[in-house]
């Protein structure tokens, strides 16, 4: 089984999802199903048809986060330390052309969110970040041309 590398914070996202969907989602659906199915003719009965929908979406969710959950390895960042950019580091990034700073978070690919500067472990950015130093320059590959970011400041905290 893969298992997938994950801060604490990430996992009990996730597993607060899980638990919404099991205990208020999955519930909810359930009724709205049968409350459709009570006005007659489920043939032409829009409402049975997007509730089973609906129902299709949750049990699939409920599936994978159970399989991501189980399959987890819980990576606490404040217990490592060092100079070289790894997972759960924080990092200060300086984009040489535009000079723009930015401060990413490497983590798992289940818990990236790039509007709360969390980056995948597996993308292309984070990919060129691994093993390098303060100092270093790294240059990602992007639509519009190769970027390259000075690393300014790694962080575990």
């Amino acid at each position: 089984m893969q298992k997938f590398p994950m801060t604490a914070p990430g996992l009990q996202r996730l597993e607060v999802e899980l638990r919404q969907l099991k205990s208020e989602e999955r519930p909810s659906i359930i009724r709205q199903i049968a409350e459709a199915r009570s006005h007659g003719d489920l043939s032409e009965n829009a409402e049975y048809h997007a509730a089973r929908e609906r129902q299709s979406f949750i049990e699939g969710r409920i599936a994978e986060l159970e399989e991501i959950v189980s399959a987890v390895e819980l990576i606490d960042p404040s217990s490592l330390s060092g100079v070289y950019v790894m997972f759960g580091a924080h990092v200060r990034l300086v984009d040489e052309e535009t000079e723009r700073e930015a401060t990413y978070q490497i983590v798992g690919m289940h818990e990236a969110d790039i509007k709360l500067a969390r980056l995948s472990v597996s993308s292309p950015l984070a990919k060129a970040l691994i093993g390098k130093t303060i100092g270093d320059t790294v240059s990602v590959p992007t639509p519009g041309g190769d970027r390259s970011y000075e690393i300014l400041e790694v962080k575990f905290i």
